[in-house]
């Protein structure tokens, strides 16, 4: 079967209005595939689907639902190779990066099958009436999900897996570049037991409209939200209107801190896999990299003859180090970002430039010397360019490092445990990675502080964003 049509109730579907949209291979911008566009009509259907399935599966024992998340990970890790090629091709990305994106994927599937079993409660004394506290967490409602393009896959399931762990029925709205991933998904979870209308896709071109109708249906009790900050603030907005439940993980512009004790193999290792991980293409990529100024010339070197080594090609080729990105908006928004900090003072170490030839490709690029003014230092690049600046002084980096509306992830690089903690404390981010450059982990709490979001997923914390606190006070 072409799984390109709308999946609601079990079943693929055309669009109401028959309509559909072009998905694009970035690589050489050719067609992949033509897949059925929703409206509200399709919407409707997804919801009933969605009410009467959440009746049987919250009625489930913790232990059902974990089981049915235990075999969904085996299914996908199985099938990992699938799964990545896939992404490749609808996302871009590297086959060795779209592989450890399917990992990552398919890993909270594992980790909710195991938090599903954990949503413990409370029973205690009230302390001066001696009522019986008890405390209970229930299912939220059914739960609205958006994700990006940039992870097609991971960013699904992280949602998807607590959504069920807690109990909860589904409708996703897949970012229209790469729709095909969290499609190719649904048989998976068909076959590991998730009964039809638990979780419905509904991929579209008319992605405002149609988010904003279901968010106003008062059976929606949850939304959850990653993408950028500025969608955010529209879908809080539309989700007071119903109080619902919000879950956002937002923009980003971290900063990256290089002291002058680290261990610069291992910083140069983490700014790396901080910065180029999915090319840039993500919200925890390093934006602004502070070198301490005894250090700046030799990382500098190190870091443009590392990038200058890159690959860059069609991600299927497994030789390849560097895909295109997604679009060709992105790919001219970072040329932008590049030819604004040259004309402010910036140095080219390496790359700068965009390929000729088909594809949104753009080289793997080393800016030295970026001053505070070039847009790329207050703005998330998205891509594949390394923002340097250098720094003497602690106090005047973490301010420099704070001076942001976002707040999503951090990094530090010091052999100084001592320095190195207090230093994350006084970082105003939800995140920090100290002398790593990758935090995400389904056993950890992911999110941000400030315009970066609210909530978390992932840890136990992910769970709860779908579940509802109940407090009985009773008397014996």
């Amino acid at each position: 079967m072409d799984f390109t049509d709308l999946y609601i109730d079990g079943a693929w579907r055309q669009g109401a209005r028959g309509e559909r949209f072009d998905v694009i291979n970035p690589a050489t911008e050719g067609v992949l595939a033509s897949v059925a566009s929703a409206d509200i009509e399709d919407a409707d259907l997804a919801l009933y689907a969605a009410e009467q399935a959440m009746r049987d599966w919250a009625a489930r024992t913790p232990r059902q639902r974990s089981e049915v998340l235990r075999k969904a990970w085996e299914l996908m890790t199985v099938r990992l190779d699938d799964f990545a090629r896939l992404i490749t091709l609808e996302n871009g990305k590297a086959r060795a990066d779209a592989m450890g994106e399917a990992a990552y994927a398919a890993e909270f599937f594992r980790w909710f099958a195991e938090e599903a079993v954990r949503a413990d409660g409370l029973i205690t004394t009230a302390p001066a009436s001696g009522a019986r506290i008890i405390v209970q967490h229930k299912p939220a409602g059914l739960a609205v999900l958006v994700t990006p393009w940039n992870y097609p896959a991971a960013m699904g399931t992280r949602k998807i897996a607590p959504a069920l762990a807690a109990g909860c029925a589904v409708i996703i709205k897949p970012a229209s570049e790469t729709p095909l991933t969290m499609l190719a998904l649904m048989p998976l979870l068909e076959e590991a037991g998730v009964p039809p209308g638990l979780v419905n896709v509904l991929p579209s071109k008319r992605t405002g409209a149609l988010v904003d109708h279901m968010l106003h249906d008062p059976r929606v009790r949850v939304v959850s939200f990653t993408g950028s900050t500025a969608v955010g603030r529209k879908l809080l907005h539309s989700a007071a209107d119903q109080v619902l439940k919000p879950a956002m993980e937002l923009g980003g512009n971290a900063p990256l801190i290089v002291f002058d004790d680290a261990d610069l193999d291992v910083a140069l290792e983490g700014a790396m896999l901080a910065k180029m991980r999915n090319l840039g293409e993500a919200c925890t990529a390093a934006n602004r990299i502070y070198l301490h100024e005894a250090i700046a010339e030799e990382f500098t070197s190190r870091m443009a003859e590392a990038m200058g080594k890159l690959k860059v090609g069609d991600g299927t080729d497994t030789s390849v180090d560097v895909g295109p990105l997604v679009n060709a908006e992105t790919r001219d928004k970072v040329a932008d970002f590049v030819a604004d900090a040259v004309a402010k003072g910036a140095r080219i170490e390496v790359g700068g430039q965009a390929p000729d030839g088909k594809g949104f490709f753009y080289t793997p690029t080393v800016l030295s010397n970026v001053p505070e003014t070039a847009e790329c230092v207050h703005d998330e690049i998205f891509g594949p360019v390394a923002a340097l600046q250098t720094f003497t002084d602690e106090d005047d980096v973490i301010q420099r490092a704070n001076d942001t509306e976002y707040g999503l992830v951090a990094y530090v690089f010091t052999e100084d445990m001592k320095r190195g903690l207090k230093v994350c404390e006084r970082l105003d981010y939800g995140m920090v990675g100290l002398n790593r450059g990758l935090v995400s982990d389904p056993a950890a709490p992911f999110g941000g502080t400030k315009q970066s979001g609210l909530g978390r997923e992932g840890g136990h914390e992910g769970m709860l964003e779908f579940m509802e606190t109940q407090y009985i006070s009773a008397g014996w």
